[in-house]
């Protein structure tokens, strides 16, 4: 799988205002940044991004994804 095919499913599922994705085709780190994280916590967010994934991470398509995830205003702090 490459970034783009990763972040294609990614944001076929999720609204994302900024996505970034660093990996090797297996192990990956994405930063995703999301107005659907308001009011969201960690785990919440986590587990949003996996529900668009859906069978690709059971079955080791993606073997591992590490993020952090932002809502917009966190992101503009981020960025400030």
């Amino acid at each position: 799988m490459t970034a783009e095919d990763l972040q294609d499913i990614i944001t076929a599922g999720l609204a994302c205002e900024h996505i970034a994705l660093e990996g090797d085709g297996r192990h990956w780190f994405a930063t995703i940044v999301s107005p659907a994280f308001e009011g969201k916590r960690l785990i919440q967010r986590h587990q949003l991004v996996y529900a668009t994934l859906g069978q690709k991470m059971h079955t080791d398509e993606v073997h591992a994804l590490s993020m952090k995830t932002y809502t917009p205003a966190e992101w503009a702090a981020q960025q400030a």
